[in-house]
């Protein structure tokens, strides 16, 4: 029995944190992500973008609804969104499952 509520507590406290997520990202002043020094290591070194070069800047413009700026900072947004929104809900749906 006290494993049971020891896997609910945890898939509460889980859930709070994935529902969390969005929020916290979009309170996160637009300027401080879009105008900031880039942690691209190849870009580093090499001084030439990768294909993953502005795909940060291009979710966050994304989760901002500026759809323009997304396409702008990297094309690929458009298949990268939709999968990481397919494993969030996933990983949402996974843990409301543990709950019932």
């Amino acid at each position: 029995m006290r494993k049971d509520v020891s896997l609910s507590t945890s898939a509460k406290i889980r859930l709070a944190c994935y529902l969390a997520i969005p929020a916290v990202l979009y309170a996160i002043p637009p300027e401080r992500v879009i105008h900031g020094h880039t942690v691209c290591l190849f870009r580093n070194l090499f001084g030439t973008e990768c294909w993953g070069c502005g795909m940060t800047r291009a979710l966050f413009s994304l989760l901002h609804l500026d759809f323009t700026a997304a396409w702008n900072y990297n094309r690929l947004v458009v298949l990268v969104a939709p999968l990481l929104l397919y494993l969030y809900v996933k990983e949402v749906a996974k843990t409301i499952g543990e709950l019932r």
